[in-house]
């Protein structure tokens, strides 16, 4: 199980990017969470397999269709075992 942390930043609240990204994460069997944080990014950690971590990573780098993503900070970690996607408030 690999583990990211990743902190997007841009136009990222306001546009679903929690909701999407809950989306996203199920759809390719990640596990963590999802939150705003009080600087205006994006905070989320994952768990998953490389391939599919891979492909999330990539669509962070996007977002859903109104975000306007500036700057994808991602750093590995040790795997946490989340066992669902969650959006934190």
């Amino acid at each position: 199980m690999n583990h990211v942390s990743i902190r997007i930043s841009g136009k990222v609240q306001g546009v679903y990017f929690r909701a999407s990204t809950k989306e996203v994460a199920e759809k390719f069997g990640i596990k963590g969470f999802v939150q705003n944080e009080r600087d205006g990014s994006v905070y989320v950690e994952a768990e998953g397999d490389e391939e599919s971590l891979k492909q999330f990573v990539a669509w962070c780098h996007h977002g859903p269709l109104h975000a306007e993503v500036r700057h994808v900070d991602l750093r590995e970690g040790i795997a946490q075992g989340f066992t669902g996607f969650d959006i934190r408030r």
